[in-house]
């Protein structure tokens, strides 16, 4: 690698995504700089007994597989992943006849992968059932899965792997791709992050007290816990500025806090560390960021920490939204979603007026927290040069940060 590789610019195509919202970036972009009176979450007592949660749910029908796919690659994972693609697929093709198959990388972001495949099998041995009764899909639950699957559909011979850091794991999956494309391993990155709603993160959270008892409702005084979604996000991320899009991920930055397998680091410090170095890396100040997209997840931990580490960096002026009260946490996903959702501010084509999306709450602030600059309905863009930031945090104190122009 040369000395300059770390400045070489990367660019990352129209992002192919699906969420609770809808399919493709536009309906999204639109449903969140015009919200609906009620998110489009939906309420349902099916995942935690006898309790009713709402769930960032994906409830439209999706692609199937091709008749002729292997077993080990069918998975709801991999089908919302699958159903998301398509929205891309015409410059998958661009970039295999452009760069070659073997020269396009994989890297992809979960946290449960197709582990649901196996609960059939679970569910028939907790009931005194022999293991054997039922085959183990082992391959559907392997982490490898996501982007296995996406280089063998798509006839791809790069570089391909996981990324599962909780909830900052689709924001490193980007990272992730802009090293191999600096380093010259790579000339295209599909890049991304897929997770659906399971049992297994579903109840773990519950078991944590941090489920909201309706509809999440960051930074307010009111607020008490986070909304579980689904989602999948991949963009195809190049060195070339005439591929799909001009758009940049223009600097990034990470951390890790080491303070509790659970709770972020009160004082916000390994935050605040992410946020500095996705600027310098950047070559940014905190001034010329225009919009943060937030973790935001609406639990107390969480919001406190962030606030504090946004003030410290950026002050109490820069615009700032939690999407996570339209789309639900998407735990694996969020930081690739949160990361289309900014390409789609910043993109002019699709939000010609240079709109912010209005942060859903309450309107109640808790007057312990740091003041922030949360949007509102009359919120823009004050630059024409527009960059934000996204905003990742996860278990194990995994902080992430993404810089995109």
């Amino acid at each position: 690698m040369n000395n300059n590789a770390a400045t070489v610019p990367v660019y990352l195509s129209r992002p192919a995504v699906t969420s609770a919202l809808g399919s493709g970036i536009h309906t999204h972009t639109a449903a969140l700089l015009n919200p609906p009176a009620q998110p489009p979450l939906t309420f349902s007592e099916q995942w935690v007994s006898g309790k009713k949660y709402a769930f960032g749910a994906v409830n439209e029908p999706l692609r199937p597989f091709a008749e002729d796919l292997p077993e080990y690659h069918q998975s709801r994972n991999n089908r919302l992943l699958w159903h998301a693609l398509e929205q891309i697929e015409p410059q998958i093709a661009a970039a295999k006849q452009r760069y070659g198959a073997g020269r396009i990388g994989v890297v992809i972001g979960t946290s449960t992968s197709g582990v649901d495949e196996n609960i059939p099998m679970f569910r028939r041995a907790a009931a005194g059932g022999e293991w054997a009764d039922l085959p183990f899909k082992q391959t559907q639950q392997l982490m490898a899965a996501p982007a296995d699957f996406v280089a063998e559909t798509y006839g791809l011979g790069g570089v391909r792997y996981v990324v599962s850091t909780a909830c900052t794991s689709g924001a490193r999956a980007l990272i992730s791709a802009a090293r191999l494309l600096r380093s010259g391993i790579c000339d295209a990155v599909i890049c991304g992050g897929a997770d659906t709603l399971s049992p297994l993160t579903i109840n773990g959270f519950a078991s944590l007290e941090v489920l909201s008892d309706g509809i999440a409702n960051p930074f307010s005084a009111n607020r008490n816990g986070i909304n579980i979604g689904e989602a999948a996000a991949a963009f195809i991320m190049t060195r070339d500025a005439d591929f799909d899009s001009h758009i940049r991920l223009l600097g990034y930055g990470a951390s890790s806090d080491a303070y509790h397998m659970s709770t972020p680091r009160p004082d916000g410090l390994g935050a605040a560390a992410a946020f500095q170095t996705a600027l310098t890396h950047a070559g940014l100040q905190p001034q010329d960021i225009g919009w943060i997209n937030l973790h935001g997840t609406g639990t107390h931990h969480n919001d406190s920490m962030e606030s504090t580490a946004v003030a410290q960096v950026f002050g109490h002026h820069t615009f700032c939204t939690s999407t996570k009260p339209s789309t639900g946490h998407t735990l694996g996903a969020a930081g690739a979603l949160e990361a289309a959702l900014a390409w789609g501010m910043v993109d002019h084509t699709g939000n010609p007026e240079g709109r912010l999306p209005p942060q859903q709450w309450d309107g109640c602030p808790d007057q312990s927290l740091p003041a922030i600059a949360l949007t509102d309905r009359n919120s823009t863009w004050l630059s024409e040069k527009r960059i934000a930031a996204s905003s990742s945090f996860a278990f194990g104190g995994s902080n992430a940060v993404l810089v995109i122009g």
